[in-house]
């Protein structure tokens, strides 16, 4: 493979301007992170502590093996939303490895509103589920949870992906294979019984852990029998009278250290086998990358720079170099994994469409995962490119995208834009993971155009009944949709709805896409296959 030569000046006046730029968002991000991950208010913190409980990463740090990384996933889930009374959607989930295998976690944050469930938290807690099942993991829940947040309940039970839907997954998970291992470490509530009940196996924590289908008051209101949570449903009652439990932990620590040694029982799997090589850093510092993001959003980043700042020792073996150059397409390896890179650099042309596609195939045969690197605004409009075929040559790069076969992971890099981010592997299109960079974009089209748009039609609507254009309104109605697209394009709005698996760093992105291709390897890749595109 060839050595990639960087051609920034890392003095120059542009390239501090974008880093003194991209650093103000970075100082933000990392801000907005800290108070995050802080868990709820500082009041119930204290009384979680006082009842020897662990923090839930406190829990997962003890779970995972000494040394390893945990790849936590939707961080700012409901970032902004309920008056931040949910930070994280009161669940922490993400991926770290047991006994040397990838496994999703689960754990509920106490904290926040007694690790209740609003629309987001159930959102991540499916979608951690849904990363289990495309690459075939266990799961571990470390249960402390009041179940659905009642307030909301009409937002949080009845539908298809709603609460139900958690057991659901659990019953599928099973029957594939994927093992369902609970800590109850708290409560475990109503339908959230079902949690530790559904599992493979259950693990319980005495004077601490609660399983009952309805508490102390619902049985008070519906029975008058007057009963302890403790008496009703703890540690002793479900490990030597009900069988719900299987494990009886002294405390939080004990209990994780069960949970350890059961994953010493689990069979090892048929895995999906890749030529990897010695990892090497890259020719030049992954650190550098602010100051290769334009801060003009009218600017495309040079994705050759990206890439020789992601790949190991800068290599990268360019396919049709010459060719539809608005796409950047080409092998690499990304901390010794194998990796097909699709980058943009321009719009997307009939051209680069099918150039993208016969990578894609190309990557589908050879068993090589691929990496988008997204900064797209889409595809070439206009009379030219319509008459000469563009929906149909851009469908074939979308077919493609959405029969891969080998894993896909997405970084928006910065503005991700209308159909461009289907074709480079959006969320739509089922990516094994999707990550935004913290100054990242994503609408349906810049908030500028969408305003002159929105303008222009409304302009030709008066025009068309003889109504006076009063151009007054029209630029305060401009404005408004600037200001709309300005808050909603933001990937902080993205993540706290869940459009993303989270917002990492740049010069985080090569540990993360290595640890997602090694997730993505616990189950044999499929053979190739397409649907019909059309000639």
């Amino acid at each position: 493979m060839y050595k990639l030569n960087s051609h920034i000046d890392t003095d120059g006046r542009e390239y501090r301007k974008n880093f003194v730029h991209y650093s103000s968002i970075l100082l933000h991000y990392r801000q907005v992170m800290q108070q995050v991950m802080q868990g709820g208010p500082e009041k119930a913190i204290d009384k979680h502590r006082a009842r020897n409980k662990l923090l839930p990463r406190e829990r997962i740090d003890l779970l995972i093996d000494p040394g390893t990384p945990f790849l936590e996933l939707s961080t700012l889930a409901a970032y902004e939303q309920y008056n931040n009374a949910f930070p994280s959607a009161g669940i922490v989930t993400g991926i770290g490895v047991i006994h040397g295998r990838e496994t999703v976690i689960v754990a509920n944050d106490a904290t926040v509103k007694g690790g209740t469930y609003v629309k987001e938290t159930i959102r991540k807690h499916i979608r951690a589920q849904e990363i289990a099942m495309q690459n075939n993991l266990p799961c571990v829940y470390m249960v402390d949870s009041g179940g659905v947040f009642l307030p909301n309940q009409a937002e949080v039970f009845p539908d298809r992906n709603d609460f139900g839907r958690i057991f659901f997954n659990q019953a599928r998970l099973s029957a594939k294979g994927c093992p369902q291992i609970s800590i109850v470490m708290g409560s475990s509530t109503a339908g959230g019984a079902y949690i530790p009940a559904m599992s493979d196996e259950c693990i319980i924590v005495k004077n601490q852990g609660t399983i009952f289908i309805g508490g102390p008051p619902l049985v008070k209101a519906a029975t008058g029998e007057v009963v302890t949570p403790e008496e009703l449903g703890g540690a002793e009652v479900h490990t030597t009278k009900s069988g719900v439990a299987d494990h009886f932990a002294e405390n939080d620590q004990h209990a994780i250290s069960i949970c350890r040694s059961t994953f010493e029982t689990l069979q090892p799997l048929e895995k999906q086998t890749l030529v990897i090589k010695e990892p090497e850093e890259p020719l030049y510092d992954p650190r550098e990358l602010p100051g290769i993001i334009e801060a003009d959003p009218k600017k495309q980043c040079n994705p050759y720079e990206i890439i020789a700042r992601l790949t190991d020792g800068s290599r990268f073996h360019e396919f049709k170099a010459r060719y539809a150059t608005t796409l950047v397409t080409g092998f690499a390896h990304i901390m010794g994994y194998p990796v097909g890179i699709i980058a943009n650099n321009g719009v997307l042309f009939a051209e680069s469409s099918l150039k993208g596609t016969h990578f894609i195939e190309l990557c589908n045969f050879r068993k090589i995962p691929l990496l988008f690197l997204q900064d797209i605004t889409g595809f070439m409009v206009g009379k030219t490119y319509e008459t000469s075929g563009l929906a149909r040559d851009g469908s074939k790069l979308v077919h493609a995208v959405a029969n891969t076969t080998v894993p896909k992971i997405t970084i928006i890099t910065k503005g991700s834009y209308g159909a461009g981010n289907y074709a480079m592997a959006g969320r739509a299109f089922d990516p094994n993971f999707l990550f935004m960079w913290p100054g990242a974009r994503i609408s349906v089209m810049g908030g500028e155009q969408a305003a002159n748009v929105l303008a222009q039609v409304k302009i030709d609507q008066l025009t068309a009944t003889g109504k006076p254009v009063n151009m007054e309104e029209i630029e305060k109605m401009k404005n408004e949709i600037r200001e709309k697209y300005e808050k909603e394009g933001s990937p902080f709005y993205s993540s706290s709805r869940l459009w993303d698996d989270g917002i990492i760093e740049p010069s985080q992105t090569r540990q993360v896409v290595a640890l997602a291709i090694a997730t993505t390897l616990n189950k044999r890749f499929e053979e190739p296959r397409s649907g019909i595109y059309r000639m």
